[in-house]
């Protein structure tokens, strides 16, 4: 069973009374262990593509599951719930809070599901380490490079075992060289771990990485390869 699938998924925005179609019909399945990229330029859909897989965006039609859930079936809480607990999120910002230490932004998903303290403190310092960030745990944003603080935003995003981690464009402000490193590593992740990991990228760097290349055009699926 897939993990992630959109069944004739078209989002539609309008602005000002002009209408925009970021995504026309598409269906795609993305199944468990999975390391696929979502490529093609800007204004193709990939963006909006991973958005309505995260639950952060309703698609105007079609339909949308996450592990054999219909996720037009929740209430907005229930999908807040399943974000927490089954989605982790990467993005091109970071979007680590400043004031909070490496360690505390790790936590900070665990503390929202309830996790007991001292559970939260120890699973965050072993995902840091595990990261290569073990000696910057009590280190805030400000104090770190841009690569250290995408890798803070992997360890986040992977610390609760989600069950796929979305990310958007997670090499954009990156040089070649961090961004080939924070791709060994992830990679690593998700063969060592079985986390499926699915990017929204023009980078060449990722789509070379990644085992699934599917490239979208005007909202539509206009490939699907397999390494």
């Amino acid at each position: 069973m897939a993990i992630l699938e959109a069944k004739g998924v078209t989002r539609v925005y309008e602005t000002r009374g002009v209408e925009t179609r970021a995504l026309r019909g598409v269906d795609l399945a993305v199944e468990a262990g999975e390391f696929t990229a979502l490529a093609g330029p800007s204004g193709s859909g990939k963006t909006t593509l991973l958005n309505v897989f995260g639950a952060l965006d309703e698609p105007t039609e079609g339909s949308v599951f996450l592990d054999g859930e219909d996720l037009s079936s929740l209430s907005p809480a229930e999908l807040a719930a399943r974000r927490l607990h089954k989605l982790g999120f990467i993005f091109q910002a970071y979007n680590l809070i400043p004031v909070l230490s490496a360690r505390e932004n790790v936590e900070f998903v665990m503390e929202l599901q309830g996790v007991a303290p001292a559970e939260r403190r120890e699973r965050a310092l072993a995902v840091l380490a595990e990261v290569g960030l073990g000696e910057l745990a009590e280190k805030r944003p400000t104090e770190m490079s841009g690569g250290q603080q995408q890798r803070v935003a992997v360890a986040r995003a992977i610390v609760s075992r989600p069950k796929v981690v979305l990310a958007d464009e997670p090499t954009a402000n990156l040089d070649s060289k961090t961004a080939s490193q924070l791709l060994d590593l992830m990679e690593q992740l998700n063969r060592d771990h079985g986390i499926t990991f699915l990017f929204s990228t023009h980078d060449p760097l990722v789509i070379d990485k990644a085992r699934r290349r599917v490239r979208l055009h005007d909202g539509r699926v206009v490939s699907d390869e397999r390494a």
